[in-house]
């Protein structure tokens, strides 16, 4: 499903890090990065919950506004039940709406925040997402301090929080369309190689989005997914060509091997995932750029994984989804 917006822009951005993402190479572009995984807090679950109300803070302090503007607040995580949200929210106390959609949940509230701006339910909305490492590996695979070997295709988790503030009001940014992905099913079953599973998401949705608007890549600068890593990114460009005759390659990067140098950070595996590594990417780099006019029209594609470890315990495929927005830059 693909909707055109109007009124619906971006009035600022926010991001916090961990320790790796301030060593990869856009550490200089980030609002505050920590050296440890805890933040000074007691819990690496309540060390999320810090990245996400920290994102926030400083969202708002940079455009001068309260809580109080905020007519609703959307937000998402990886953590059980999306408690790093959860608790965000409370802290907070504005309407909210929790939202999963896995690695592609920043879209998700994207996409939601600029349907309640269009339709005028909403002025000024705020969506927030995080991920954080070791919370993740906890809960997905095993405990980082469990030392398991983990294959190539592997991706690490971006530690982070990172904030939208959306309004009516005109900015430099808009989101000029979006389209809502469809869950998909290509048989795949292995919880280390997210690439192979969220590509044939990505390519669908960027199908779909180009047919529904009567666009071609030529009408983006850039087309960019989130978390599909190194080897994901070629399956997708291979997939394009291949299921849809269409060549992404000029245009096209993934924000999981943007976020980390994958060179030097060898740990780090086939590069960045989580919904927090996207907008890391986003915000800190591709937003800035659109501000500058140095990028005029980017088709941002988040992908995601919808599984929880049970499922793979009993041999169930791992479904995915994708969904998209075209952020423009405004004259």
């Amino acid at each position: 499903m693909t909707t055109k917006y109007k009124d619906v822009y971006i009035a600022d951005v926010s991001t916090v890090v961990g320790p790796y993402e301030a060593k990869g190479p856009l550490s200089k572009r980030f609002d505050r990065s920590y050296e440890d995984m805890y933040f000074g807090t007691d819990s690496l679950e309540t060390a999320e919950v810090k990245l996400m109300t920290d994102s926030i803070d400083i969202l708002l302090n940079k455009l001068k506004k309260d809580k109080s503007d905020i007519d609703l607040f959307i937000a998402g995580d990886l953590q059980n039940q999306i408690a790093t949200s959860s608790y965000t929210a409370g802290k907070i106390k504005r309407p909210f709406l929790g939202i999963y959609s896995a690695c592609a949940t920043n879209t998700e509230g994207l996409i939601m925040a600029s349907n309640f701006l269009e339709s005028k339910t909403c002025d000024e909305v705020v969506v927030s997402v995080s991920s954080h490492n070791m919370v993740a590996e906890k809960q997905f695979r095993n405990p980082t301090e469990y030392g398991a070997p983990k294959p190539g295709t592997a991706t690490f988790t971006a530690t982070g929080g990172a904030s939208c503030y959306l309004t009516t009001k005109k900015s430099k940014v808009r989101i000029a369309s979006s389209t809502i992905g469809i869950v998909q099913d290509y048989d795949q079953t292995d919880p280390m190689d997210m690439g192979a599973v969220m590509a044939p998401a990505a390519a669908n949705t960027i199908n779909d989005h180009l047919n529904n608007l009567d666009q071609t890549v030529d009408d983006y600068d850039l087309i960019l997914t989130g978390d599909l890593g190194i080897y994901g990114k070629e399956i997708l460009i291979d997939f394009m060509k291949t299921e849809y005759g269409i060549d992404i390659s000029n245009k096209y990067n993934d924000c999981g091997t943007m976020l980390y140098d994958l060179e030097e950070q060898k740990d780090v595996q086939a590069g960045g995932s989580g919904p927090v590594c996207s907008a890391l990417v986003v915000y800190s780099d591709i937003i800035k750029k659109l501000q500058n006019k140095e990028l005029k029209r980017v088709l941002y594609v988040a992908t995601g994984a919808l599984f929880n470890p049970t499922m793979v315990f009993q041999k169930e495929n791992i479904l995915s989804i994708a969904h998209a927005i075209s952020l423009e830059s405004v004259e």
